[in-house]
């Protein structure tokens, strides 16, 4: 059952979604005043889906964004100055310059994994991070967010069938958001629910209202701690709209003028301040206070941002490749005796048994590593049929080898006899 929120955790869910739209209005502006270098996502319209699954997750877990979602990135602690510097490619942002996108993490601290460009790929990795965590003891939960578009990729379903298969405590967020760059779902993916995917892998799965930051909090979180209890990998499918291009080079001209309206006056923020102000939690005051904070913070961030260097020239070929030590220094942590994951308590003999389907033979005529038949009456039957078949082959004394071997003989003379 879904527990009551505290007034504290509402406020919260508030207060990063304000700050996730701030911190994008802010670089749009960065980015028309030619200071950002890169591509900018918007998230516009989708600020709960963010917001609302990575508040889900314990300061240990770990998450891996795609680009549309720094609203998790600044719920897991990262300072909106880093990611206003990672766009500039400055030389204080977390890349040093050398990413102009939000292609970046922070392994050591806040838990972060970089997203990869190759959508669908941080399925695996993030399953891998998974079960890291449960062979080092840590009890973790890895979440990881994918698009609609995305959910069609060959590693989405091969990362989402190892999660399975390895009942990683994984968590997928699916961000059904209509469109893939320019194709709507309808002419991708012939479901009503992408949440359905995941019966191919026979894991649960939700869908849920992706503009409800308190519906996607509560679902995430219960999927959250069902992973975490061992019930292998969940599927989330969040429903929203992206309400601006794939980026600000397109202006998303596709889009059906009434389908942006519908989703327009549905505004996650809107929405959720007319909940709070409903439950005495919000009124005009603590409205007008977030928002005095949130620009005060942004103006000091944007300021040192803005202030931080370019990258010098020769730094150019720094940090490339990868060298050991002096690059990072990651090392297991871990959380349960090293013995326990170790020969000989690892040890575990190669043998599997499956119902009904008999006993194995290896090339050399032994029992196979790998052998079949886990009730007591199909060994018995497979026992029987084996001693029967070598009672069958097997000659009895030494009478029984001579007529055995006198057959083909005598049979030999009378062909002989009838061919004069």
């Amino acid at each position: 059952m879904k527990k009551e929120l505290t007034k504290q955790q509402y406020l919260d869910l508030y207060y990063y979604m304000r700050l996730n739209r701030a911190v994008e209005d802010t670089m749009v502006k960065l980015f028309r005043q030619n200071k950002i270098v890169g591509g900018l996502y918007s998230s516009l319209g989708q600020e709960a889906v963010s917001v609302g699954s990575a508040y889900a997750l314990e300061k240990k877990d770990w998450l891996a964004p795609m680009i549309r979602n720094i609203g998790a990135l600044l719920v897991k602690g990262v300072p909106p100055r880093d990611v206003f510097m990672q766009h500039m490619a400055k030389y204080d942002s977390p890349t040093k310059g050398k990413d102009g996108t939000s292609h970046f993490g922070d392994l050591e601290n806040l838990h972060i994994v970089s997203p990869i460009s190759m959508l669908g790929d941080l399925i695996p990795v993030m399953t891998g991070v998974a079960m890291a965590g449960r062979y080092l003891g840590q009890k973790i939960v890895a979440m990881t967010w994918i698009g609609d578009g995305g959910s069609s990729t060959g590693v989405f379903h091969e990362g989402l069938n190892f999660a399975a298969v390895q009942k990683a405590p994984f968590v997928l967020i699916l961000e059904n958001n209509q469109w893939a760059y320019s194709t709507p779902v309808k002419r991708q993916v012939p479901l009503e629910k992408l949440a359905d995917r995941a019966k191919a892998y026979g894991i649960s799965s939700y869908s849920v209202d992706g503009n409800d930051v308190v519906a996607v909090y509560t679902t995430a979180k219960e999927a959250v701690e069902r992973a975490r209890n061992g019930e292998g990998p969940i599927l989330v499918e969040v429903r929203t709209f992206r309400r601006l291009g794939h980026a600000q080079h397109d202006p998303a001209e596709y889009v059906p003028k009434e389908m942006r309206a519908y989703w327009e006056a549905r505004d996650p923020i809107a929405l959720y301040e007319k909940s709070l102000t409903g439950k005495k939690l919000l009124d005009a005051k603590a409205i007008k206070d977030i928002g005095e904070k949130i620009d005060k913070l942004l103006y000091a961030e944007r300021d040192f941002a803005e202030n931080s260097p370019m990258p010098p020239a020769e730094f150019a070929a720094h940090g490339v490749y990868c060298s050991g030590d002096d690059c990072h220094k990651i090392a297991p942590k871990w959380e349960r005796p090293i013995a326990e994951v170790t020969p000989p308590k690892s040890s575990v003999a190669a043998v599997w048994t499956v119902k009904g389907f008999g006993s194995g033979k290896a090339s050399d005529g032994g029992s196979a590593p790998i052998h079949f038949g886990d009730t007591e009456k199909h060994a018995k039957d497979a026992a029987s049929a084996e001693e029967a078949s070598q009672s069958a082959n097997k000659p009895r004394g030494v009478k029984a080898l001579a007529k055995k071997l006198a057959k083909p003989v005598a049979a030999g003379r009378a062909a002989r006899k009838a061919g004069r």
